[in-house]
């Protein structure tokens, strides 16, 4: 495996000058957490074309690939993540026809957003405040204040496991709560068509500035976290949950329930993934014992806990 990846890098760094290539990347570096620790090799896309020869030139050297967004809704172990780390947040160009915004995958679902504001196109304000990507909305089906992908999404170009192109819209996407047929059968998407509303300008930067005023008063964005750590629960809240259980301010390490919102998990003083992933179980735990509630996670998890030193 050292030697088909180390084959696998001179190739795509030689194949590829656009595009970049490195060795033993700390992904720290790339996670909004801060937690993390090396990728084998750490590549970023330019381009569509790029990211699909780069994904089969990996598959045909055996060499397992690990998507990445911007690092917003993920968890990187502090052993990193053997193999090859797939950037994608190059490729975010974004272009806007009549009612219509197409947006490539690693566009921030932000910029996506203003974007369509620029244009007086409305149906996006509640994306104004995400942190992720495009790709990265619509394999969660993000949402927020009332608003989630599934209510715009028109269609997507999406590279499958096997290496095929496909084109699918929205109801093919099986889009419902924080899940969609993108995670469940492991697409990585390309590009995305979002189908908007003609506005008024001011009336849609009215609510999207409503949004970024809600948000910035109640989450601890002073902090690296993960985002929202929490699935909502039919019925609950999970901030409230957990402030109920007393857990505001609770800490394992460096990692703390933050006491502005305790839906989120903060890495207030240089915490571990361990002392973070830690800290979530003892949440979900004491939840349950205290409020019969069972948390599930929407944040993803990559990665392995101990590293064993260069693979590449």
């Amino acid at each position: 495996m050292e030697l088909m990846q180390k084959k696998l890098y001179e190739l795509l760094s030689s194949e590829l000058p656009d595009s970049s290539f490195r060795l033993n990347e700390p992904l720290k570096e790339h996670a909004y957490t801060k937690l993390g620790g090396p990728a084998d090799i750490y590549a970023e896309a330019v381009c569509p074309e790029d990211a699909v020869y780069i994904i089969k030139q990996a598959k045909r050297h055996g060499v397992p690939v690990t998507l990445i967004g911007n690092g917003s809704n993920i968890i990187i172990r502090d052993g990193g993540i053997r193999g090859l780390v797939l950037s994608l947040s190059k490729m975010n160009k974004i272009s806007v026809t009549g009612d219509t915004v197409i947006a490539e995958a690693g566009s921030r679902i932000i910029d996506v957003s203003r974007k369509a504001m620029e244009h007086s196109l409305s149906g996006l304000e509640f994306a104004c405040g995400i942190p992720g990507t495009t790709g990265g909305a619509l394999y969660m089906n993000a949402g927020a204040y009332g608003g989630q992908i599934s209510d715009v999404l028109q269609k997507t170009l999406v590279l499958t496991a096997e290496g095929s192109i496909l084109e699918l819209g929205q109801e093919e996407l099986l889009l419902s709560y924080r899940n969609s047929i993108i995670a469940e059968k492991k697409f990585i998407v390309l590009k995305a068509e979002f189908k908007l509303s003609i506005d008024c300008q001011e009336d849609i930067s009215a609510r999207m500035k409503e949004n970024t005023v809600a948000r910035e008063s109640k989450q601890p964005l002073e902090f690296p976290s993960c985002g929202s750590v929490f699935k909502r629960p039919p019925g609950h809240y999970a901030g409230k949950l957990i402030q109920d259980s007393g857990l505001r301010g609770k800490n394992i390490g460096g990692a703390e329930v933050s006491r502005k919102h305790a839906g989120f998990i903060i890495n207030k003083d240089n915490c571990t993934a361990n002392d973070y992933l830690a800290l979530i179980e003892y949440v979900r735990k004491t939840v349950k014992e205290k409020q019969g509630v069972e948390l599930e996670t929407e944040v993803i998890v990559l990665g392995e806990e101990f590293y064993k030193g260069h693979h590449a």
